[in-house]
């Protein structure tokens, strides 16, 4: 999960300098989040689906792989064209990311400990922030970014290489059905009661939009917020990115621990009520600047924890044989708010107006609010009406 995304945590905390290096504009480097996103958001319905048949191993090793050469694209960019393609290479292990995983968890994880582990699979995405936040900031202040990136690719190898000799073989799948031949995968919830309900899955993808929205417009211009309206030196400024991820992995692991049945439909609404007031914070902090390390807070335990959180719910839910395909469509409404959210960040970021992208930030948390709050409401009507 770390892996998926860190070519992007990368270019966020690496912002400034590519601004420099490379001649990037604010809005260039929004694209290149949306070209990312937006590639993983295209190719996720087909990623669940190759997942289903292909297995979680092979899945994992081909997301690592492609990691690294995505990443050893970005390290050789000599400009936006070449960094384009990197990203949008990028874009299909991020659409394997969450079915692999998910269905690893479903077939090696009892259903007692499953939402334990989902959070803390998940907050490999905060992982790989702190990871770009921290560390491989320090790399590139001391031998230049590409250095940096050339370090993550060459980890991202590495990890291909264990993922293959550590983790199960893959199960016999029946190609027809995407179902394990040897016996059927268990979700967390009776067929009953997930079809009763109507299915969290349409729910969960309009609510995975506008979080993802916010969220990707505070990775790729929190730290280019910092420099140029805060006055942070490039370092200190990176430094919000690998805050935000240790408070995104905190956040994770301790809301997934409490998304049981019963509560887990109303932690979504509540923790994207959480972010929104984080972007208020954001929009604050040119008046008080301590508040953006609040606002990095406050950002990973309610908006990031909120993923998470989905991702739990559609284990929870998940018909058999459908975990892969119904992890994909949550995670393309994702994908597809992270494709979105940036350009129109970069906009209003290029013409000095922090505050007013900060503004919109809050009204994406807060529709996720909304669609969140609407399903858990329908839900419980549901399925009080088939307890009768």
């Amino acid at each position: 999960m770390a892996f998926s995304m860190m070519q992007l945590f990368l270019l966020g905390a690496l912002g400034p300098r590519l601004v420099d290096r490379l001649g990037l504009s604010a809005t260039e480097l929004g694209l290149t989040t949306t070209v990312g996103f937006g590639t993983a958001a295209l190719l996720s319905p087909v990623g669940g689906r190759i997942v289903d048949r292909a297995g979680p191993r092979r899945s994992l090793v081909a997301l690592l792989v492609l990691s690294a050469v995505a990443l050893g694209l970005v390290c050789a960019a000599p400009g936006a064209g070449l960094l384009l393609v990197a990203v949008a290479l990028g874009g299909v292990p991020q659409a394997l990311a969450n079915p692999a995983t998910n269905k690893a968890i479903l077939a090696a994880v009892p259903a007692a400990r499953r939402g334990a582990v989902t959070g803390t699979k998940q907050s490999g995405v905060q992982l790989g922030a702190f990871a770009a936040g921290l560390p491989l900031a320090t790399v590139a202040g001391l031998v230049g970014w590409r250095g940096a990136v050339g370090a993550a690719a060459g980890a991202a190898l590495l990890a291909a290489v264990w993922a293959w000799r550590s983790l199960p073989a893959d199960p016999v799948v029946d190609r027809r059905t995407g179902r394990p031949a040897t016996g059927p995968e268990r979700s967390g919830a009776a067929d009953s009661v997930a079809g009763a309900s109507g299915g969290p899955v349409a729910w969960l993808a309009g609510f995975s939009l506008f979080l993802g929205a916010g969220i990707a417009s505070v990775n790729t211009y929190l730290v280019l917020f910092g420099v140029q309206r805060l006055g942070m030196g490039p370092a200190v400024a990176g430094a919000l990115i690998a805050v935000l991820g240790v408070a995104g992995i905190v956040g994770r692991i301790g809301w997934s621990r409490a998304a049981v049945p019963g509560r887990a439909e109303w932690l979504p609404g509540g923790l994207a009520a959480g972010a929104v007031g984080a972007a208020a914070l954001l929009a604050a902090a040119p008046y008080a600047p301590p508040l953006v390390w609040a606002a990095a807070v406050a950002v990973g335990v309610c908006a990031v924890s909120g993923n998470a959180v989905s991702m739990v719910l559609v284990l929870q839910r998940s018909a058999p044989g459908r975990a892969g395909r119904d992890s994909a469509r949550v995670a393309a409404g994702f994908f597809a708010g992270f494709a979105v959210g940036p350009p129109l960040f970069g906009r209003l970021a290029e013409s000095g107006r922090h505050e007013v992208g900060w503004g919109l930030v809050a009204a994406e948390f807060a529709v996720a609010a909304a669609v969140a709050v609407t399903w858990a409401v329908r839900d419980r009507r549901t399925r009080t009406a088939v307890g009768r």
